[in-house]
């Protein structure tokens, strides 16, 4: 099984590279720890998309560190990097988006394979409960999304943007993205819309289980992106938009997948100080080792 980790990211509201602040209580990264949890799980290869500038660092700093036989592939998502026929000249150097930095991985993945967050935590239990789902559903139109609690994705310290999911029994019909949502007085909110919220909804973290099908989807959707003039200053093409486009076409089922995990991130600089305190005390628990590599 494969675990691609989307670290091209630019840290704009964290203020730096996330992805390669040292929070672990020997300074790994948290990319590592989800890692560590995939390969414990039976996740054999490892594929992390990142900026062109970070390919050899990345690739050198994880070698040393994971397993020999685990398979390791760093691919840059770069803005050139586009299906025949398509060329960009403008100038942009953010990225074309989530399902854009998938794609850019299609040479390397040829079978089942979940993606995730590097800058997120999502907890060992997630990472058994997707690898049970890839072992017992082998339709290549399966899809899975491994989703957290609404009232347990929360930062204190600002809005967050979350897909709420909503579904019929087990399966997914679609997620609604809510961008201001936070805990208020009144309870949790969506600022934009007006939205209120119990907590108890279940939303996506981008911890998707998906299949090599999923790759002519993009392409496609990445053409449409640029028949709109307007999307090329500074638009991009989402992997749940992609995934959704599938649903309502009819040529894939999602499965919503309980993480039963706790989940952390680090949207802001004040959310560093929580994830190196949980990171802490899973280590000191024994939950991990430390270091976390032999």
């Amino acid at each position: 099984m494969t675990l691609l980790l989307m670290a091209a990211g630019r840290g704009s509201r964290y203020g730096a590279l996330k992805q390669f602040d040292g929070l672990g209580p020997q300074e790994e990264f948290l990319m590592e720890f989800s890692i560590y949890d995939a390969l414990e799980n039976g996740f054999d290869h490892i594929v992390v998309i990142t900026q062109k500038d970070n390919v050899n660092f990345l690739e050198k700093y994880l070698s040393k560190r994971i397993p020999k036989g685990v398979k390791l592939d760093v691919v840059s998502q770069q803005v050139s990097d586009l299906p025949d026929g398509i060329t960009y000249s403008g100038e942009r150097t953010k990225p074309w988006g989530t399902a854009h930095a998938v794609w850019s991985a299609r040479k390397v993945i040829d079978g089942p394979f979940s993606v995730i967050n590097a800058d997120d935590y999502y907890g060992k239990q997630a990472f058994e409960n997707a690898a049970k789902f890839v072992s017992r559903e082998a339709d290549p139109n399966s899809f899975g999304l491994v989703a957290y609690t609404l009232k347990d994705t929360l930062s204190p310290y600002g809005s967050v943007s979350r897909g709420v999911c909503k579904q019929d029994g087990n399966s997914l019909i679609s997620v609604e993205e809510r961008t201001k949502i936070e805990e208020g007085e009144n309870g949790i909110s969506d600022a934009d819309s007006g939205l209120k919220f119990s907590g108890e909804e279940l939303v996506s973290m981008n911890f998707w289980v998906c299949k090599p099908v999923i790759f002519d989807q993009i392409e496609e959707d990445i053409r449409n992106f640029f028949k709109e003039e307007g999307n090329l200053e500074k638009g991009e093409v989402y992997l749940p938009f992609v995934i959704q486009a599938m649903l309502k076409q009819g040529t894939t089922q999602v499965e919503v997948i309980p993480s039963e995990s706790m989940w952390f991130g680090v949207t802001y600089a004040n959310d560093k100080e929580t994830a190196m305190s949980h990171l802490k005390n899973m280590t000191s628990q024994g939950q991990y080792r430390s270091p976390l590599w032999n």
